[in-house]
């Protein structure tokens, strides 16, 4: 919601600017017209629209000749009850219906009012005959007009075309339109100058009329400014008297020269572009296959190497025990984690002692509590303090971590992308169509570890998206995340890479 506000709202503001820098002031009522509905009916439909770019990323995990899987994303689901949320909508609910109740009255007295007076059939419009004393004004195909004027014949034939135009030209749809978001979209203030904008084309439009008919334009000039202190009408309706400003007394005498029209319309093109590219672009990442480098090979066997004899132990702000893994079946996420390989000094420059390094086991005490010091002795626990397991010796490190705990597969990470590569099968009409692309899965894992809500966010057909819900419902329980020390519930997302066959 937050985004469509900000992309509606910036489309609407540059549009507005546009149009009082290059239309507003030129005689091309008609197109203006277009113009100021069009962008706000565009500037509601932009932030609905995509633009996608291709970003090439490295290579996921293979898990088999035609099946990869990609990295994860994850996503908190935070059961806590927001009263903000609920209370910003609450107060939205309660003043857009008072300004709906409001606007659905005026609507509604206007139409009792053109029902219950005398009116008089006038072209394709109806004068309706009011008491009180007012200009001539116009909702729908009414044109409300004092009733002692008009029978003595006081109204000048100039006002009543000028009325007969808003009635042909429809211009109450306009008015019912921007008020309608105004009601909607009442925090928005943008709209306010839209509607002004709007009225005041109107009256262009009705003038220019007047003005083509009668031929008459210092008579017409004295008597809007004759006719500009009455008092105002319905909000809804349109007008003699709206804006009887400096404006609509120069645009009467204004021309526009054709070439004039055709470039400033001719803008319109790149401005509507350049809206276009700058809030609906969106970054969408590839695979990209990457060879790795001599170097970065040799860095990974080394710590592979420096590693291997080593056991992770993941503990909770009490010192419990929540997982155990050996560095083989930590995720890439768990490893880039990890401390880096103790420097030299750490580990003895004895040959007869290197060699008893090298059997031993190594243990890493991971503690996922914010608030635990790094690398500090009062953190380091002795073995007594350990549960029964085969580990020997080694150094302990504690470092910190984030308070909310990812989801594990038990076994690790690896150990799922196996479990989904090794039961996943390509349907006959995946196989025989040749089928390549991405599927991307999206599941919950609940607190007590099951999966649940899983649903294909995309998916290539051939009855692939099923296979992975089949695969997925298969497996076994998770090790659930947790935030503050409790179990909370996280969205998962898979991306699954189909290879057709060589």
């Amino acid at each position: 919601m937050i985004d469509f506000i900000f992309k509606s709202t910036a489309s609407l503001l540059v549009l507005l600017i546009v149009y009082h820098l290059l239309l507003e002031n030129e005689k091309m009522h008609h197109f203006n017209r277009f113009y100021l509905l069009f962008a706000i009916v565009f500037s509601f439909i932009v932030p609905f629209i995509t633009i996608e770019v291709i970003q090439e990323i490295t290579t996921p995990i293979r898990t088999q000749s035609n099946i990869e899987i990609e990295g994860e994303t994850i996503a908190i689901i935070d059961d806590s009850v927001n009263y903000w949320f609920y209370s910003m909508y609450t107060l939205y609910g309660i003043i857009t219906s008072i300004l709906l109740i409001r606007f659905g009255r005026n609507i509604l007295k206007l139409h009792k009012k053109a029902k219950s007076i005398e009116s008089i059939a006038y072209q394709n419009s109806k004068l309706v005959l009011v008491k009180e004393q007012t200009l001539p004004y116009t909702f729908l195909n009414n044109i409300f007009i004092n009733e002692t004027e008009y029978n003595s014949r006081k109204i000048e034939p100039e006002l009543f075309t000028h009325e007969l135009i808003h009635v042909t030209q429809k211009h109450t749809f306009d008015i019912l339109f921007i008020e309608t978001l105004k009601v909607l979209f009442w925090f928005n203030p943008i709209l306010i100058f839209y509607k002004k904008a709007i009225q005041l084309n109107h009256e262009f439009l009705a003038d220019e009329k007047v003005v083509e008919s009668y031929n008459n334009v210092p008579f017409y000039q004295n008597l809007l400014i004759a006719k500009a202190n009455a008092n105002p009408t319905y909000y809804l309706a349109s007008n003699l008297n709206y804006s009887v400003t400096k404006k609509r007394l120069i645009m009467m005498t204004k021309t526009t020269s054709v070439t004039r029209a055709l470039l400033k319309k001719g803008v319109m093109i790149p401005v509507l572009t350049a809206l276009v590219f700058s809030l609906c672009t969106k970054v969408v990442a590839q695979d990209k296959k990457v060879k790795k480098t001599n170097e970065s090979t040799k860095q990974s066997k080394s710590s592979d190497e420096v590693w291997k004899n080593t056991v992770f132990i993941f503990r909770d702000a009490n010192k419990k025990i929540i997982a155990q893994k050996k560095y083989n079946e930590l995720t890439d996420k768990e490893k880039n984690s990890i401390p880096p390989p103790p420097p030299p000094a750490i580990r003895s420059t004895d040959k007869k002692e290197k060699q008893v390094q090298k059997n031993k086991s190594e243990t890493i005490y991971i503690d996922m509590s914010s608030d635990v010091p790094k690398m500090s002795d009062k953190n380091k626990v002795s073995q007594e303090n350990m549960p029964p397991s085969k580990i020997v010796s080694g150094f302990n490190i504690s470092f910190d971590t984030i308070s909310v705990t990812s989801p594990n597969f038990p076994g690790g990470m690896t150990e799922f992308y196996k479990f989904v590569g090794n039961n996943f099968k390509l349907t006959s009409e995946a196989e025989k169509n040749k089928v390549s692309g991405k599927i991307i899965m999206q599941f919950m894992v609940e607190k007590d570890g099951s999966l649940s809500e899983i649903i294909a966010e995309k998916d290539l057909g051939y009855g692939l998206a099923n296979e992975a819900i089949r695969v997925l419902k298969l497996s076994p329980k998770w090790i659930p995340a947790t935030k503050k020390e409790k179990p909370v519930r996280v969205q998962y997302n898979l991306p699954i890479t189909i290879r057709s066959a060589e």
